[in-house]
């Protein structure tokens, strides 16, 4: 991982069978963060919720300098696997958060183990896919579209400190996603999903061109305790975009998410 403006310290965490390495920083309500297809980052919104909370963000193994990842055989036994990493740093319930395909990730590990949270935060979350293509020009969740103008509203704002991924590290990223895929919409998660009495808050940006936004009404429709969010003038990497509304809305919900309340009929849209 990059080294961020805020100091994060690293650790190291065995399950599964790998060394897995995380990130993290800040005290308080411990969130653990899952990345999305493009690798382990500090966003600025990552940044902005140390302030407040510990935030603890992982290197999922076969993403960033870890070896290629070719023991999970599916995305259920590497979210098996990082529920295990989660219990090795012995924190009570979390604040579980995933951006896209860590979205997906956090979402099946939601259902292995929901004891484990407190409460679920989806970013553009992989999970349901549309069968049709994205702008990006590849099926949505099939790995890290290359063009900034795709992944980011204003990539203008994409921190000076972040270089571009190394061509290994990008391939070895994509081939672990496309593998690790399935099909758009899953049956048996979505079963699985309507049990869930987590409490879950799903964003989404209005322009965000990897996975349309209308995709979020899915989870509202599956999730017993879902609040969908539509943050306004963010593209598919919202803590990027827009980090203060980013870090915002989280603080909004993780202290009290079952009063945090955005109605079915409007949604809300982050100014």
């Amino acid at each position: 991982m990059s080294g961020p403006a805020v100091p994060f310290d690293e650790g190291f965490v065995d399950a599964g069978g790998f060394r897995i390495r995380y990130q993290e920083a800040g005290e308080g309500t411990p969130i653990v963060c899952l990345h999305g297809a493009g690798g382990p980052r500090i966003s600025p919104g990552y940044e902005l919720l140390a302030r407040n909370h510990r935030v603890i963000a992982f290197e999922v193994p076969g993403f960033g300098d870890s070896a290629v990842n070719d023991r999970s055989g599916s995305i259920e036994e590497l979210a098996a696997t990082m529920c295990e990493a989660v219990g090795e740093l012995g924190l009570g319930p979390i604040t579980l958060l995933g951006n896209s395909f860590g979205g997906r990730l956090a979402v099946w590990m939601a259902v292995q183990e929901p004891e484990r949270l407190a409460s679920l935060v989806l970013v553009a979350p992989a999970a349901i896919l549309p069968e049709r293509r994205s702008d990006s020009g590849q099926a949505a969740g099939q790995g890290p579209p290359s063009d900034p103008a795709v992944l980011y509203a204003h990539p203008e704002r994409i921190p000076d400190w972040w270089p571009p991924a190394d061509p290994g590290v990008t391939a070895k990223q994509r081939d672990l996603v496309r593998r690790l895929a399935g099909p758009p919409r899953n049956p048996e998660l979505e079963a699985k999903m309507v049990e869930l009495q987590v409490p879950t808050l799903v964003m989404f940006g209005t322009g965000d061109r990897v996975i349309p936004p209308e995709m979020g009404r899915h989870y509202r429709a599956l999730l017993p305790k879902c609040q969908l969010v539509l943050v306004y003038d963010a593209g598919h990497v919202i803590d990027v975009d827009r980090p203060e509304a980013f870090a915002a809305l989280v603080e909004d919900f993780v202290p009290e998410p079952e009063e945090f309340l955005v109605t079915r009929e409007s949604g809300l849209l982050y100014p």
